[in-house]
């Protein structure tokens, strides 16, 4: 992809949309990149010296963060991710750096909420008995076996900010009591200095937090030993926040279930012992990607950059 430099007096920002790259604020001009041609020969727009405001792809594996390092005049970077960990070795001194808060609360809640309800209502076991072509319900095979209702839960959202908040919202009407931990306790919201006195409160677990150094393998065999027997762990954060061999031994050993996300390593390698474990079901990091991403990015693009054209704060400025 080669795009023609203009020689114009305009602010120069890059987006991955070309519905973003049109009506911009006065002052500024766009062109789209996404990324997927930058290491080609001749992939790299010709603008990269004049662009001020990048907006990287959404897929790390192709926002080639380490363009910024040839961006001379770049100003600010806007992820369209909620984490940004893995952007802020990329981040040139002077450089602020934008995420996407909010942006991916309605996806990542609801697929929270599936992998919850599927876990739970044994959906896996029906998909495989419906490719058999056989009618199984649970009692068949057990006269006393019936599917788990969330129903009379205790749910802990690990993590309560703005997408556990929004998951909390998605589980109004299930009947359910909701605890909450967070980074810093406020009304309703316990520390996470509580969190040990409320895992064995909780019958699903569900971990939203961001990966940090403080949260990196946080649920590790001591963290699962205190969840009660029986109870579900659901991973829509960061794999690394999970001690994976930890939570094979306890799903294995059917005492706990797992519904994840993410996990450690990603993508999962064919072969590794979590596909076949027992009493975990996996999704291939899939949590922000539905119909509801692109008109939320848009507005958040275009937001950031009429903010950007009249020299007014950005939004979720988390480096720089």
């Amino acid at each position: 992809m080669r795009l023609m430099s203009q020689t114009i007096t305009q602010r120069r920002v890059w987006v991955p949309f070309g519905r973003s790259a049109k009506d911009l604020p006065a002052g500024l001009v766009a062109d789209v990149f996404t990324g997927v041609d930058a290491d080609a020969p001749g992939g790299v727009p010709d603008s990269i010296d004049e662009v001020e405001f990048f907006v990287l792809p959404y897929s790390f594996t192709n926002a080639h963060p380490e363009l910024m390092a040839r961006m001379p005049r770049l100003k600010v970077a806007q992820t369209l991710t909620a984490g940004y960990e893995n952007y802020l070795p990329f981040v040139p001194e002077g450089v602020t750096l934008c995420n996407a808060r909010g942006l991916h609360d309605a996806s990542t809640a609801e697929l929270a909420l599936t992998l919850t309800l599927s876990a739970l209502r044994n959906i896996p076991r029906y998909v495989r008995r419906q490719d058999d072509g056989d009618w199984a319900p649970a009692y068949r095979d057990d006269d006393t076996a019936v599917d788990d209702a969330l129903a009379d839960k205790t749910v802990l959202i690990v993590g309560y900010g703005s997408i556990g908040s929004a998951i909390e919202r998605r589980l109004a009407g299930f009947e359910v009591e909701v605890l909450r931990v967070a980074r810093t306790a406020r009304e309703g919201v316990h520390a996470m200095e509580d969190l040990q006195a409320l895992l064995p409160q909780a019958d699903v677990v569900i971990m939203i937090v961001p990966a940090t150094d403080q949260t990196r393998g946080m649920v590790d065999e001591a963290f699962l030993a205190r969840m009660k027997d029986g109870a579900l762990l659901v991973n829509v954060a960061r794999g690394v926040v999970v001690r994976t061999e930890a939570l094979i031994a306890e799903c294995a050993s059917g005492r706990l279930r797992a519904a994840v996300d993410v996990t450690d390593p990603e993508p999962l390698p064919a072969g590794h012992r979590l596909w076949s474990t027992p009493n975990v079901l996996i999704t291939p990091h899939v949590g922000g990607a539905s119909t509801a991403f692109l008109p939320r990015a848009l507005r958040i693009i275009d937001e950031q950059l009429r903010r950007f054209a009249n020299g007014e704060e950005l939004a979720n400025v988390v480096a720089g």
